[in-house]
C-alpha cells in the first residue's frame, strides 16, 4: 500500500506516464480516443547497409541467370533461325506446341516422366522420414551417428561416378550382382538393357543416394519437440510406437507438408543427367522422358523452337501442380508455402 502512496511500484510507474500526459484523474487518455496518425516508416540503408551487401551475390545470381534469360522463351512461339536472331525470325505462334502434342513421342514421353516422377516420391518421400524416426528413437548416440554418416555420404557422389558405379554393379559380366547370380547357377541377366527393370533400378538407387540427406531436415524438426511430452506419455504408459505415432509425426507433419509441396513443383523436372547417363537404346522406351528429349532436340538434332515450347510446356505444368498442390494443402491441413 505504501507503494501506492508515495508514487513507487507498479501502480506509481503507471501513473507518472499518466499525469505527465496531462490525463485526468480517472486516467483516461482523451488523445487515445482520437483516431491514431499513420506512422511512416523509415528505410534505414545506411545504418542496415553491411546486411544489404550480403544480398546483393544473391540478388544478382538470381537477376542473372533466372530473370535476364526469361525473353528467350519467345523462341518457343518463333521459328528461331541463328542467322536472324530470336526477335528477327519468324512468327509461328502455337505451331511447336501442336507438332509436339501431335507427334507419336509426345504420350509416352509424358507418360514415362509422370511415372518415375510418381514412383520417386512414393518411395523416396517416406523413405527419409522414416530413417529420421528410427535414427530419433535410438539410444546409442555413437552408432547413431556411425548410421548417419553412412547414409549420408552416397549424397556426395557425383551422378556420373554413381551412374557409372551402377553400370558396373549390373554389368552381365563383371557385375557383382550377375557374379553371385552366376556363382549361384544362374544365369546372368542385362539389368540395364531390360525396360522393366530400367525405372526400378532409377528410384531405388535415388533412394539409396539422397535418403540420409533429405532426412536432415525432419532430424531438425524433432530436435524442437520437447523432452517433456515423451516424459508424460512414458508416465501415462505410452510405448515407444505409440509416442512416434502421437508425438513425432504430428510434428512432423507441417515439415512434410511443405517438402511435398516442393517435390510437385518439380514433378516434372526429372533429374536429367540421371536418366541420360542411365539411358540406352535397349530401355529408351522408357527413359527417355522430357528432360533428355529436350536436350535430344535442341543440341542433336539443332531444333531450338521445339526444344524450347517442351521445356515451356514442362515448367508450365510444375507451376500449375505447384499452385494446386499448396491449395489443396492449406485448406486440407492449414499448411501451405503461401
Amino acid at each position: 500500500m505504501a507503494g501506492i502512496v508515495d508514487g513507487g511500484g507498479f501502480a506509481g510507474a503507471m501513473a507518472r506516464p499518466i499525469a505527465s500526459r496531462g490525463d485526468s484523474v480517472t486516467g483516461i487518455n482523451t488523445a487515445d480516443t482520437r483516431a491514431a496518425k499513420p506512422v511512416k516508416r523509415r528505410w534505414h540503408i545506411r545504418e542496415n547497409l553491411d546486411l544489404l551487401l550480403f544480398c546483393v551475390p544473391g540478388i544478382a545470381v538470381t537477376v542473372i541467370f533466372h530473370y535476364i534469360p526469361l525473353y528467350g522463351v519467345v523462341i518457343a512461339f518463333k521459328k528461331y533461325s541463328v542467322r536472324r536472331g530470336i526477335f528477327n525470325s519468324s512468327w509461328v505462334g502455337l505451331a511447336n506446341f501442336e507438332r509436339f502434342f501431335r507427334s507419336a513421342h509426345a504420350g509416352q514421353i509424358i507418360w514415362n516422366t509422370i511415372v518415375i516422377s510418381a514412383y520417386s516420391i512414393i518411395t523416396s518421400f517416406p523413405a527419409a522420414m522414416l530413417l529420421a524416426l528410427t535414427l530419433n528413437a535410438f539410444r546409442h548416440q555413437k552408432y547413431r551417428r556411425v548410421i548417419q554418416a553412412v547414409t549420408y555420404a552416397p549424397f556426395f557422389i557425383s551422378t556420373v561416378v554413381m551412374c557409372g558405379m551402377i553400370t558396373l554393379f549390373l554389368s552381365p559380366r563383371v557385375g557383382v550382382i550377375n557374379t553371385m547370380i552366376r556363382s549361384l547357377g544362374g544365369t546372368p541377366v542385362n539389368f540395364m538393357g531390360k525396360a522393366a527393370y530400367w525405372r526400378h533400378i532409377y528410384v531405388w538407387t535415388g533412394v539409396w543416394q539422397r535418403m540420409g540427406w533429405n532426412s536432415i531436415i525432419y532430424f531438425a524438426a524433432l530436435s524442437g519437440v520437447s523432452p517433456d511430452y515423451h516424459e508424460a506419455a512414458i508416465v501415462d504408459g505410452a510405448t515407444k510406437m505409440q509416442r512416434v505415432l502421437h508425438i513425432d509425426i504430428p510434428f512432423l507433419i507441417p515439415v512434410a507438408t511443405i517438402l511435398l509441396i516442393l517435390n510437385f513443383g518439380e514433378f516434372f523436372n526429372v533429374a536429367f543427367d540421371k536418366a541420360f547417363a542411365l539411358q540406352n537404346d535397349l530401355n529408351k522406351s522408357v527413359s527417355q522422358i522430357i528432360s533428355t528429349y529436350v536436350y535430344q532436340l535442341g543440341l542433336i538434332d539443332n531444333d531450338a523452337s521445339f526444344s524450347t515450347a517442351v521445356g515451356l510446356f514442362n515448367s508450365a505444368v510444375n507451376a500449375v501442380l505447384l499452385l494446386s498442390v499448396n491449395a489443396l494443402a492449406s485448406k486440407v491441413s492449414g499448411n501451405s508455402l503461401f
